[in-house]
C-alpha cells in the first residue's frame, strides 16, 4: 500500500498533513482541516446576530469577499483577522474558537 493511501485510513492531523487527499476530509464525524470549522462557527453566529455577510464584514473591516470565503472555509485566515471577527460579534478569541 503506498503511503498517501495508508495516511488516508489512518488519518492526517492537520497541522501534519500535506496531502491534498486529506483537505476537508473527515476521520469519524470530525472535519480534518480547520478552515471549514471555523467558517461555520462564524456564519452560526453571525446569523445569530442577524446581520448579512455584507453588513458584518464592513464591521470587521474585510472585505465581503473575503468573508465569504472565511465563511466557506476556503481562507487561511490570520490571528489578526481572527480577532477582528470575535470583536465585531463581541465574543471573545476563546468563546469564538470553542468547539471548533
Amino acid at each position: 500500500m503506498d503511503v498517501n493511501k495508508k495516511m488516508l485510513l489512518i488519518g492526517c492531523l492537520p497541522i501534519e498533513c500535506r496531502h491534498k487527499e486529506c483537505e476537508n476530509k473527515k476521520i469519524g464525524s470530525v472535519m480534518v482541516d480547520v478552515r471549514p470549522r471555523f467558517g461555520l462557527a462564524v456564519r452560526q453566529r453571525r446569523k445569530r446576530v442577524g446581520v448579512s455577510q455584507e453588513d458584518f464584514a464592513d464591521l470587521c473591516g474585510l472585505h465581503r469577499t473575503y468573508m465569504g470565503g472565511v465563511e466557506r472555509g476556503e481562507r487561511n485566515i490570520s490571528l489578526v483577522n481572527i480577532e477582528k471577527i470575535a470583536r465585531a460579534l463581541k465574543v471573545s478569541l476563546s468563546q469564538l474558537l470553542r468547539g471548533v
